[in-house]
């Protein structure tokens, strides 16, 4: 049986990755043909099992999510349409979330910068960063 704040990141990352982890029929494809295979402590196919599990805080407490890099390639394999790519952005976005370090506020955008970058990247990091 799950704590209450294990179901709640995994509702939290079943939200924002909109993945059924149900669907997953842990053939291995996505594992099979993941490029950061090697490099990662878990796999594409571990993410969705450990999700479906509850087992949020170790995949928080790992840096996997951001060895992935992000080519789909697992989503692309999957037979089901699980998308573990999702999973592990969701899993990463998450962690930025609890850190706390990552957000931003207008004031901590120099002035120097402003006028260098596009004002749509400073609105976009604003809407990721400052939830």
């Amino acid at each position: 049986m799950l704590h209450e704040n294990e179901r709640d990141l995994r509702e939290t990352i079943l939200r924002i990755s909109a993945v059924d982890v149900r669907k997953c029929m842990k053939c291995g494809k996505c594992s099979g043909s993941c490029p950061a295979y090697e490099q990662m402590e878990y796999h594409p196919h571990q993410f969705v099992a450990m999700v479906d599990n509850g087992d949020i805080q170790a995949l928080l407490d790992s840096d996997a999510s951001f060895k992935c890099l992000t080519c789909y390639a697992c989503t692309e394999r999957c037979p089901r349409d699980v998308r573990p790519a999702r999973l592990v952005e969701a899993v990463r976005l998450l962690k930025i979330r609890k850190q706390g370090q990552n957000h931003l506020k207008p004031d901590a955008i120099p002035a120097k910068l402003e006028a260098e970058l596009p004002q749509q990247a400073i609105v976009a990091a604003l809407r990721k960063y400052s939830k």
